[in-house]
């Protein structure tokens, strides 16, 4: 299947950064937001996670240009879909807002088009209309999308698998990494890991026994290099199956209830310390405006990104 026009639907933060990914790869991208506000924004948006790609030497300033200039915006969702190959619904995580969108979508793409949601933890399958079902998949990634390589697959229960492969060959021709599953699988297999480690911190912090800064400390010095170079299951092998067996036998660790509230967490959003955005989450950020710190932590992944290569040679 030939997919060079695409649009997407949700100009915010992860649909401005797809938008760029997809004319990376490329393709002609619509992209179209229900706020003006955030669709006039986009823009600024890509050309400051493309300068950052070309700061690192990833990509010349010459694909930078040609890559922006061939992201059009779009007022209306009629006229983002109308020609589409492939629709990207990166909108928020609100059921009846994406079911909105999907009947759009609906009305005014062509019957062929291809329907990829970025959702992280909907089944948004029921939220489509049946009559596109067939052409309908989950294309899940992970943020920033120009740097992190894992993109999600999965069919609804009568997606095609000629959409399937579609997809995966898309984003393989990208140079990307997709994880293509035989069903959905709520949260994927690298969300519902980052969920039991939410838990983890959180319970660590609303008991008092550790600071955000404790656990940041222990997770860079004692996991991420070896996770990193290993994976996790490989780690195990090699610490030793029995040793993992025996830990387990022990039952000194039990995971934390999920209660769905933190308290901590619940503290911090009350104050405004809502994250990057508004300078101060867990940690203070001052006055330093979140671009910039946007732009350090994407030029830390790409360092750090291409060292990983270097040591693993790109093998899995």
């Amino acid at each position: 299947m030939s997919i060079e026009k695409v649009a997407v639907i949700g100009a915010g933060t992860m649909g401005h950064a797809l938008a760029l990914v997809h004319t990376l790869g490329g393709c002609r991208v619509m992209l179209h937001d229900a706020s003006a506000e955030v669709l006039a924004g986009a823009p600024a948006l890509i050309a400051t996670a493309s300068d950052t790609l070309c700061e690192a030497g990833t990509i010349s300033t010459y694909v930078a240009e040609a890559a922006r200039n061939r992201v059009l915006r779009a007022d209306a969702i009629e006229q983002a879909v109308a020609n589409a190959d492939l629709i990207v619904e990166a909108v928020v995580e609100k059921a009846e807002v994406k079911r909105a969108v999907f009947g759009e979508i609906d009305r005014f793409a062509p019957a062929s088009a291809i329907i990829a949601s970025n959702t992280s933890y909907l089944d948004i399958f029921p939220l489509i209309p049946s009559s596109r079902q067939e052409n309908a998949a989950i294309a899940h990634w992970y943020s920033p999308p120009y740097i992190v390589d894992l993109v999600d697959i999965a069919p609804g229960p009568s997606t095609a698998p000629r959409i399937i492969e579609a997809l995966r060959a898309l984003y393989a021709g990208f140079g990307k990494a997709p994880l293509v599953f035989d069903r959905l699988v709520p949260g994927y297999i690298a969300n519902r890991l980052q969920a039991a480690l939410n838990l983890e911190c959180l319970r660590m912090i609303d008991e008092g026994w550790a600071s955000a800064a404790d656990i940041d400390f222990s997770i860079r010095h004692g996991l991420v290099d070896r996770l990193a170079l290993l994976g996790h299951m490989r780690k195990m092998d090699y610490t030793g199956l029995e040793m993992i067996r025996n830990g387990l036998a022990a039952r000194t660790y039990q995971p934390p209830e999920n209660t769905g509230h933190s308290p901590s967490l619940a503290r911090l959003i009350e104050e405004g310390r809502t994250g990057v955005r508004t300078g101060k989450g867990f940690y203070d950020y001052g006055e330093e405006p979140v671009e910039e710190l946007l732009r350090r932590r994407d030029l830390g992944l790409l360092r750090l990104k291409a060292m990983i290569s270097g040591i693993t040679g790109g093998q899995e």
